[in-house]
């Protein structure tokens, strides 16, 4: 205390003989003072010292840090939306504009005509690619999010059969031309015959995931109702499997009811699908989610957004398939009020409902929203496309679940013909009426061909691999909710729920193949018995004639008779 007192007084003196101008007896007083004022200085100067010595790397990693848009990630892996190739782009741009008019059609209630156009451009591995369609048209404050805003639609939220599920398809074909060619999208729409016809042209910023419109106008357009979209971009275009001209086919295939006109760029004359039936298909219907298929986390997110207050109300209203008795159960199981405020429940009731739920035998999903092509029209689409061949057949399984979301397993097989019989089968994949072109070992319909024994159905197979024939399979899956394995929609998870249905589906049909293909074989037979028969009958009779000197009368009676015998011997 002492010493500080004295500090103090010093700096007191100080203070004073600074003010006095400073001489030199009262400057020479002042010494330790002084001493101490520059160890206060030179603290200050270590503590902040130790300030800059606070800002670490992971202060620096922290200011680098910023949000990344959903347009600028998919920007950068554009492999991830199947535009890893100019091959495989070009067939994306017109899957994903085809499957949006399909969609918009089907949902109008209007018979779809689509023009399919590939164009190719004076640069090298340019085309330009438009797809028109007889819809409904698109409201024109509606049209930049459309075709420019990724992770922007109607069908994600919603629990029904349709081709396109998270709003990214066409928004990315339109990303990946602007990106290869710097070619903004255009749209031409109208929604009515009193509405105008407009042409807009759309980027898409992908710092902001938002569109920028840079063509706007009023224009005079040949049609009542309807959508046109082109996109220029970077491609490859070439014939074969994994197509746009296959994609086209197998569409035409699994949509009877679509008229496709598909101009191709090597081509003038352009190449016509005309419709095989009238009918639209039938309309899928929004289901509510099964509660099977909710996990935990989701069911917490339910739970603190329904419009319902009581427990039990929240069950039958938010979910199907849950009558107030079963919503009883789930509770007394779960060991909770069905009267308690479903918003209070915390994660601790929310896991006993989990459990409660998963306890409960609960009725599958209603199968209203599921829209499958249908055993007489799977034939038909076969016969339309590829009618060489010389015996059909299809099934539809029964709809069965998986996760809680209800899906449907058809299969159609093509038999014989003009098709090569010393090649592997030809295999079409296809998810909610889309074909699928790729990524075939990755996809569930793969697996579950060549896992079935095609050598019990008179087909030869290498180990582990699809059948050797002259055979086409046609697979296809309708669900609520396909569970694609990637973002680009080629290939279907090995659920065992679907592969069960997958299977079965196959062997039925092999079954039907294999009892045509034993008949065929046994009337292959009898033709080489009847051909035998007329080949060696005339000589046997002469030579019955010569040894029991028959005259002609005579050999003609026991030649008849011996082929009576011949042909009442055989069996059909």
């Amino acid at each position: 205390m002492a010493e500080q007192r004295s500090l103090f007084a010093g700096d007191k003196a100080a203070g004073k003989a600074k003010a006095d101008g400073g001489s030199k007896n009262s400057a020479a007083k002042p010494s330790k003072p002084r001493a101490s004022a520059k160890k206060a200085t030179s603290s200050k100067k270590s503590g902040a010292g130790k300030a800059s010595k606070g800002t670490t790397k992971a202060h620096q990693m922290a200011e680098k840090a910023r949000e990344i848009s959903v347009s600028e990630f998919f920007a950068k892996n554009r492999h991830l939306l199947g535009f890893d190739s100019k091959r495989k782009a070009l067939l994306t741009t017109v899957k994903e504009a085809v499957d949006n008019a399909l969609d918009a059609c089907e949902e109008a209630d209007i018979l779809p005509d689509l023009t399919v156009r590939l164009t190719a451009l004076k640069e090298e591995d340019r085309y330009k690619v438009t797809v028109s369609d007889n819809g409904p048209g698109i409201l024109p404050e509606q049209v930049d999010l459309v075709f420019a805003k990724l992770l922007y639609g109607s069908k994600f939220h919603r629990l029904r059969q349709s081709r396109g599920q998270q709003g990214i398809g066409i928004s990315a074909a339109g990303m990946y031309g602007q990106m290869t060619t710097g070619k903004p999208v255009m749209i031409r729409s109208r929604i009515g015959k009193q509405h105008d016809a407009i042409e807009v042209g759309v980027r898409i910023d992908t710092t902001k995931n938002e569109p920028v419109r840079t063509r706007n106008k009023v224009i005079e357009w040949d049609r009542d109702h309807g959508t046109e979209v082109s996109i220029t971009l970077e491609g490859s275009y070439k014939r074969g499997r994994g197509s746009v001209d296959e994609y086209i086919a197998q569409t035409a295939v699994a949509n009877p009811h679509v008229s496709i006109v598909f101009f191709p760029p090597d081509k003038k004359e352009p190449e016509i699908h005309e419709r095989a039936t009238k009918a639209l298909p039938r309309p899928p219907k929004e289901i509510k989610p099964h509660p099977y298929g909710v996990e935990l986390g989701t069911l917490m997110k339910m739970m603190k957004i329904t419009a319902s207050t009581r427990l039990s109300s929240f069950l039958q209203a938010d979910f199907s398939r849950v009558s107030s008795r079963t919503a009883q159960e789930i509770c007394e199981r779960a060991k909770l009020d069905p009267a308690s405020r479903v918003k209070s429940l915390e994660h601790k009731s929310a896991e006993a409902l989990a459990k409660g739920i998963a306890a409960t035998k609960i009725m599958n999903p209603p199968t209203d929203c599921l829209s499958p092509i249908g055993e007489d029209l799977v034939e038909t689409g076969l016969k339309k496309e590829i009618g060489e061949a010389e015996f059909f057949v299809s099934r539809t399984r029964p709809p069965s679940v998986y996760r809680g979301n209800p899906f449907q397993i058809e299969v159609g097989v093509a038999l014989g013909g003009s098709l090569p019989a010393d090649a592997s089968v030809r295999l079409m994949r296809l998810a909610n009426r889309v074909p699928l072109q790729y990524q075939p070992g990755a996809c569930a319909i793969t697996k579950a061909v060549t896992s079935v024994d095609w050598k019990a159905y008179g087909l030869q197979q290498p180990r582990g691999a699809l059948p050797i024939g002259p055979v086409i399979i046609m697979v296809h899956i309708a669900s609520a909710w396909v569970p694609f394995t990637s973002e680009s929609k080629e290939a279907v998870a090995s659920y065992p729920e679907i592969l069960k249905e997958l299977r079965l589906a196959l062997q039925e049909c092999g079954r039907k193949m294999q009892r045509y293909l034993r008949r065929r074989r046994r009337i292959a037979d009898e033709l080489k018995k009847r051909q035998y028969i007329d080949k060696y009958i005339p000589h046997i009779g002469e030579a019955l004639r010569d040894i029991l000197e028959l005259n002609v009368k005579e050999s003609d009676r026991v030649v008849a008779e011996l082929r009576d015998t011949l042909e009442r011997s055989r069996k059909l």
